[in-house]
């Protein structure tokens, strides 16, 4: 999702993230050999993939998954006229295949990996996906997909979509934080230009799909080490344009349930695959990988509940900053007589939303204003729309629109040292605006909204979801469908689901 600008080390008192281990190994490549029990670290990850099969979640783990379902639907549904969507559509359209699952929004059944690339495209194509802290990964996007695929060919329930979906989630989140070095206050992966979501994201999906799908604990640690040579995805559009990035999760969704369908007839991974000399972490981040953190406390702490829910469809890094600009214009401040605007963030997200300035002041698409910290700064001090900024505030009419642009010209982006210290366990922000009369005012944001510091309520992840799925789908159905979601759990099969979200 973003990229590392300078290697600063965050504070000690960094804000805590109660459901977030700590990394406590900043020493290059730490890693005591193997995991308890004598075995590799993919089949650590592996072995509580069987178990959690065998024995299911618990009930309130089961009950999160369920609500990132219904998010990711949510976000599904309303990306279905998006040109990436579009294209992926046609792509898989004309493989055909046997129909074995559903294309959300499209009117299709395909074959499972199709399905899996269609929607894990669609589920990040607005950017409006959830995002762990801090490995900066937007996890459900590429897993959720895979396990859904799988489930409703297999004809799994919906117990077992969950639990599969959560273990997937919480391995690709666990494979995040190996590339995270408290040291440097940043992941590696972003430090080098890779895109840990789609990189993670494929082996996490490999594991869901193959828990769904049947395999025992050696076929998922196959279907794992098989994944990881299929992760992949720079963050080079995130800079310059290109929209490419939407695909990522949905190639590494595909790539998950091929990995598992591999497994299941016989091709293998390597036991070493994510420690080893030429394994997943060395080889992605170098003597930067933190193995440890892979295992560390696994089976006991789970980082899924505190994966944070996104309030608005632009990149996690503007959130703080549009909050703080919806509460100048709730205190009353005219955006037209705002002289100059100044907005303070951590000091490697600037590379983000801040640089190039002259292109983040004039965004060239409204997907790529969703990048952008003066336009979404301006935007919200101009009153955006929906949920506070909505789908319509990332048009590209809206990112042309010339009073937005007025006043995204005047934002100047810069670190902030308390920013600094606070993040990646947040994305905080201050902003403070001078005005034409010489006032002043500032607002600062340590904690963004969706996590767990500042959680969506159950009623405001619904409105995300209506506001969502209304775009395609009539109210009475859209109630429908939410109630079915957040009831997963006790689904016998998952294709009702998934029938109800065809078009």
């Amino acid at each position: 999702m973003t990229e590392r600008h300078a290697r600063s080390a965050p504070s000690e008192h960094s804000a805590p993230n109660k459901h977030s281990a700590p990394n406590k190994h900043s020493a290059p490549n730490k890693h005591s050999g193997t995991v308890p029990g004598g075995r590799t670290v993919v089949q650590a990850l592996a072995g509580l993939a069987a178990d959690v099969a065998r024995d299911g979640l618990p009930a309130p783990l089961r009950q999160d998954v369920a609500r990132r379902v219904l998010d990711l639907i949510g976000n599904s549904l309303a990306a279905t006229a998006e040109p990436p969507a579009r294209a992926v559509t046609a792509v898989v359209r004309g493989w055909g295949g046997t129909g074995e699952a559903v294309a959300i929004g499209t009117g299709l059944r395909v074959p499972a990996a199709s399905a899996a690339l269609v929607n894990g495209t669609l589920a990040h194509s607005l950017d409006f996906d959830d995002t762990h802290l801090p490995s900066v990964l937007h996890p459900s996007a590429p897993v959720i997909p895979a396990a859904l695929a799988v489930a409703e060919a297999r004809g799994a329930n919906g117990a077992a979509l969950l639990d599969a979906a959560g273990v997937g989630i919480e391995v690709a989140v666990r494979l995040g934080m190996g590339g995270y070095d408290r040291e440097l206050g940043n992941s590696e992966f972003f430090e080098r230009g890779q895109h840990a979501t789609s990189i993670c994201g494929a082996v996490g999906a490999a594991v869901a799909a193959a828990m769904v799908g049947g395999l025992d604990a050696a076929g998922i640690a196959h279907a794992a080490g098989i994944a990881a040579s299929m992760g992949s995805g720079l963050l080079e559009a995130n800079r310059t344009g290109g929209t490419v990035k939407r695909v990522h999760c949905g190639w590494a969704a595909h790539a998950g349930v091929v990995a598992a369908d591999l497994a299941r007839h016989g091709l293998t991974g390597p036991p070493t695959v994510i420690e080893g000399r030429f394994g997943f972490l060395p080889a992605f981040c170098g003597e930067r990988a933190d193995i440890d953190a892979v295992v560390d406390r696994l089976g006991e702490h789970w980082e899924l509940p505190g994966i944070f829910f996104k309030p608005y469809p632009c990149n996690h890094f503007t959130h703080a900053g549009i909050d703080a600009a919806r509460e100048l214009r709730a205190r009353g401040v005219d955006p037209d007589q705002i002289d100059e605007i100044e907005l303070g963030v951590p000091t490697p997200v600037l590379r983000t939303i801040a640089e190039p300035p002259e292109e983040k002041a004039r965004p060239q698409s409204g997907y790529h204003a969703a990048f952008s910290g003066p336009y979404t700064v301006a935007a919200a001090l101009l009153g955006g729309g929906g949920l506070g900024l909505g789908h319509e505030d990332f048009t590209d009419a809206a990112a042309a629109d010339a009073r937005r642009l007025a006043l995204a010209a005047r934002v100047r982006c810069v670190p902030d040292e308390r920013c600094d210290e606070i993040f990646p366990r947040q994305f905080p922000a201050v902003l403070r605006v001078r005005m034409r009369d010489g006032t002043r005012h500032e607002v600062r944001v340590d904690a963004n909204r969706g996590g767990p510091g500042n959680p969506l309520r159950s009623a405001e992840l619904a409105a995300k979801f209506r506001f969502n799925a209304d775009r395609v789908l009539d109210g009475a159905a859209v109630d429908a469908i939410a109630e079915a979601v957040l009831d997963l759990g006790s689904a016998p099969e998952v294709g009702t689901l998934l029938d109800r979200v065809r078009g």
